[in-house]
């Protein structure tokens, strides 16, 4: 989804601040599809190394296979059903591995099931060393065809409504400063027209006063 690509740019652009979000579920058929995982450390100055192994467990099967493994910078496909369909997509040229995500390509009704990510980290510290390690469960739902969320269509709804909302106001806006132009302009030509008025009198009263002098 574009919430997770989103935190996981961020978490690489924050100078190797990590996120954990959770993965998308729903695969389409034939298209490529992310499994995220990501396990993050307590301590981001700790040095350290992890290794990441993938397992699945398919829909209507009781026991997980081991499918992938990732160790030393290098990834394996451990199981011939995904021969030729999986590809690391979590942290590159590190052995600090936080980032565990793989890659499906070319993804079937039959990649429906249940994954299942393990990290096994180990901590270096100046005296000692700490293993530690996590474990991430990933339920995917293969569909012929992408379909939309609820959440994502009341997304759009509300998008447009703040749309027209934003469109209406600026019109009620528009009418009520052009109103308020008109009225200011009305009040000047009526002040303009009373101040000739008055100039106006006062001239006549002037030529009044001369022609009775005379």
């Amino acid at each position: 989804s574009l919430v997770f690509q989103f935190m996981w740019l961020k978490s690489w652009l924050c100078h190797g601040a990590c996120v954990e979000v959770d993965s998308d579920t729903e695969a389409v058929m034939g298209r490529g599809f992310k499994l995220g995982c990501i396990s993050c450390k307590m301590r981001g100055e700790v040095l350290a190394s992890a290794t990441v192994d993938w397992w699945f467990m398919a829909k209507g099967e009781s026991e997980f296979a081991y499918i992938y493994s990732y160790a030393d910078m290098t990834g394996y496909i451990m199981n011939d059903r995904f021969d030729e369909r999986l590809a690391w997509n979590g942290s590159k040229k590190t052995r600090d591995v936080q980032d565990g995500s793989i890659y499906i390509l070319n993804v079937t009704f039959n990649d429906t099931g249940t994954y299942r990510c393990f990290f096994d980290r180990t901590l270096v510290f100046s005296n000692y060393e700490y293993r530690t390690n996590a474990t991430r469960f990933i339920s995917i739902n293969v569909v012929g065809k992408a379909t939309r969320g609820i959440a994502s269509i009341l997304s759009e709804i509300m998008m447009y409504v703040s749309i027209i909302g934003l469109q209406l106001w600026l019109v009620v806006e528009m009418v009520y400063c052009y109103r308020k132009i008109a009225a200011a302009g009305e009040e000047a030509l009526r002040e303009r027209e009373a101040e000739y008025l008055a100039i106006t009198s006062e001239n006549k009263d002037n030529s009044a006063g001369v022609a009775v002098a005379e």
